[in-house]
């Protein structure tokens, strides 16, 4: 039973041939050409779709404020000119 289950996914020789036979029957051969060159384009846009968003730079931060200091009311005072 286990050893059944392995074999499930091999494939040899045949099956290959009879996959690309079927291919060809649903498409036809003049089709087949154009379905890989949609698929080709697709994984280009894809690639540099995620090339471009890797290279966008970081959102600038909104600069700093210093935090809040309580002045000490018995600080001596600057004098006003």
């Amino acid at each position: 039973m286990l050893n059944s289950l392995f074999l499930i996914g091999s494939f040899g020789t045949t099956e290959i041939l009879l996959i690309v036979f079927v291919v060809i029957l649903l498409f036809g051969a003049k089709r087949i050409p154009e379905l890989f060159k949609g698929m080709g384009q697709g994984v280009r846009e894809f690639k540099d779709a995620t090339a471009k968003e890797n290279e966008k730079p970081a959102a600038p931060q909104p600069p700093v404020q210093p935090p809040y200091q309580q002045q000490n009311p018995n600080a001596p005072q600057p004098p006003l000119a």
